[in-house]
């Protein structure tokens, strides 16, 4: 899972880029990146770490230009090098950059066709390389590449649809080109969100910056950026389409590959920020209705004597919206009681196992004034390995805790994420084959309570008929051929044992 912006029409593109990768910052912690255009060329700077150590005021003048492409990683191939950090570049044809997030399940296999098919070497294990060499070898077979051709839309989707035919998976695309433009594209499934804004430029701009149309545009991740820089949210790219804004500012848009709309349901479960909007659900509002249909859950384990809780406690920070519906609901104190080190990464989000257990205990500490003596009902956004949800148990309990129950707002991940949540191997899930008393023993917990996947569903979808989010990870139903999804696990396990930071 990565963060991913673009922008063309703005003098301001490399400032708008950073800050809008600021605002994109928990979508990936490990490195970040800019890559703006301009007549000189491209300018790019990129570096392992969080964006505001990645860039300064020194670094950040260079990057001139009219168009900008910024990414913000969370790796999830690869081995995390300096190498493998985006925006990726390529001189031919035309010269263009990418940015990308998601995951591709056939990597190996498409790198192995580049290779021998098409004849380019790649140097990275990342599958956004392999991205941009397949667009890149697509566009390269149509008429724009001859010594008289002009690129047009129709050679872009020609080259797009190379790239659907030919890539599994998930991703969500930005892609400038030298003189010719910005070009975005979401996966078939529409696994991975991508939403466009646009605004009118602003006065104060250089006039160098603004293109004829006199609008300027931004693709993005999430929405959250888009008010915050002042754009307007035109809408979310489909599944399989193809947006293309030429150098004078013309829209083109085309669902090339389109499918059925699979969105990955853990962008409004855990990874999205709250204040987003994704293919039209608000993921506030989704989390509140989390939170208010666990509460019939944990109801029925109290009529049943299973909990008798004091007081509501999330885990900071995703959980805290369906913790306060549920004590709404439920009319238990609602307490934050486990305060965070915001200095310390996301655990989820971190490569081992080791390293999650021991940020933890860094991460949290609890309020042991409130609760020692009471029984505590922990609420979480999800339980995935289990690893942070038994160390916070661990912690309450050293804190006085009587009883420690805990609710999730999403049901059991039972099955491996092959679309870009970092949990490719069925053996590191915590649910992948135990029964609720047993998830209950191996959380350390006097009860466990899980959401519905009916209630999942219900909360995600905000009452739109048809809408059926990307749940793979609970009930095994992919979205695409996972034939390959092994390799890519083992290739995964390979490449975090050679030394991904």
């Amino acid at each position: 899972m990565c963060g991913v912006v673009g922008l063309i029409g703005t003098a301001e593109a490399a400032k708008e880029a950073f800050l809008g990768l600021t605002m994109l910052q928990h979508r990936g912690q490990d490195a970040a990146g800019i890559l703006t255009y301009d007549g000189d060329g491209f300018h790019r700077i990129k570096n392992i770490g969080l964006v505001e150590s990645v860039f300064n005021r020194e670094n950040m003048l260079s990057l001139t230009g009219n168009m900008a492409v910024g990414h913000t990683r969370y790796g999830t191939t690869g081995r995390g090098d300096m190498i493998e950090v985006q925006p990726f570049l390529l001189s031919y044809p035309f010269g263009m950059g990418i940015v990308h997030n998601g995951n591709i399940v056939n990597c190996r296999e498409v790198a192995d066709y580049l290779k021998k098919k098409a004849r380019r070497s790649l140097l990275t294990r990342s599958d956004t390389e392999v991205i941009i060499n397949v667009f890149a070898e697509g566009l390269a077979r149509t008429p724009a590449c001859s010594p008289d051709g002009e690129l047009s839309f129709d050679h872009i989707c020609e080259a797009a649809r190379g790239v659907m035919s030919l890539l599994v998976g998930s991703y969500s695309i930005v892609i400038p080109i030298a003189d010719k433009g910005l070009v975005a594209m979401r996966d078939p499934g529409g696994i991975r969100p991508l939403v466009w804004g646009r605004r009118k430029a602003k006065r104060s701009e250089d006039a160098a910056g603004i293109l004829e149309s006199g609008e300027a545009h931004i693709i993005a991740s999430e929405s959250a950026p888009l008010g915050f820089l002042g754009y307007e949210l035109e809408r979310d790219l489909k599944p399989g389409e193809v947006l293309y804004i030429d150098p004078k500012g013309n829209v083109h848009t085309r669902v090339v590959d389109g499918r059925e709309a699979r969105p990955c349901m853990f962008e409004w479960v855990y990874f999205s920020s709250p204040e987003s909007v994704l293919d039209g659900v608000p993921v506030y509002g989704a989390r509140i209705a989390l939170g208010h249909g666990l509460a019939g859950e944990v109801r029925r384990r109290i009529e049943k004597g299973d909990i008798k809780a004091d007081i509501i406690v999330p885990i900071p920070e995703s959980s805290r919206i369906a913790a306060i519906a549920l004590a709404e609901d439920l009319g238990i104190p609602y307490r934050e009681l486990l305060i965070k080190n915001r200095y310390i990464k996301r655990t989820f989000i971190l490569d081992s196992q080791e390293k999650r257990q021991r940020a933890v205990n860094l991460k949290l500490s609890p309020v042991r004034s409130e609760i020692a003596g009471k029984s505590v009902l922990l609420v979480d956004d999800s339980i995935v390995r289990g690893t942070t949800s038994r160390k916070i148990v661990e912690l309450l309990r050293q804190a006085g805790a009587l009883k420690v129950y805990i609710v999730s707002t999403c049901p059991p991940v039972k099955h491996p994420c092959f679309y870009g949540i970092d949990f490719p191997c069925a053996g590191e899930l915590v649910a992948s084959s135990r029964d609720l008393a047993a998830i209950e023993r191996e959380l350390g917990v006097d009860a466990a309570v899980y959401q519905t996947l009916e209630g999942l569903r219900h909360a995600v979808s905000a009452g739109q008929s048809g809408f059926r989010p990307c749940m793979a990870c609970l009930d095994g139903a992919y979205p695409t051929d996972v034939t390959a999804a092994q390799g890519f696990s083992c290739a995964r396990t390979k490449d975090r044992q050679g030394g991904n930071p």
